[in-house]
């Protein structure tokens, strides 16, 4: 049987992976603050999907960090350390989009696009195993 959000689901993961792309590339042109906002986009995105996998609908950043730890970490679902990765990536994304001061390093950036890597990928087993491609 079809999964009621499967369309949106997918349209979320593609949403994610373009991010996680323009956030490969904004790196390779020194752009850091931006290339820190495009990857929390992509975990977002994919937080997003998993949150519609279990039928659960959000209007908010907040909300999908809040549902997140709720509908899928606590219950067990999914690790806990993808809770922490969508907590840093939201952190950073809004020191490297409204304060002026914040200058990322290399490392810094490169660590935020590895998390973000890993968390499209574990999203998108998730999915899987929940038979949603």
């Amino acid at each position: 049987m079809k999964h009621p959000y499967e369309e949106e689901i997918r349209r979320e993961i593609e949403r994610s992976k373009k991010a996680l792309v323009a956030a490969q590339k904004l790196f390779e042109e020194g752009l850091f603050e931006d290339a820190i906002s495009r990857s929390y986009y992509s975990v977002l995105h994919a937080a997003k999907a998993v949150l519609l996998g279990e039928q659960v609908i959000v209007d908010s950043h907040e909300a999908v960090k809040r549902l997140f730890g709720m509908h899928l970490v606590k219950t067990g679902k999914i690790d806990a350390k993808f809770s922490k990765i969508l907590r840093e990536e939201q952190d950073e994304r809004f020191l490297a989009d409204y304060d002026v001061s914040f200058s990322p390093e290399p490392e810094r950036v490169e660590k935020r696009i590895k998390d973000a890597e890993c968390f499209l990928q574990g999203m998108s087993s998730y999915l899987k195993q929940k038979g949603i491609n």
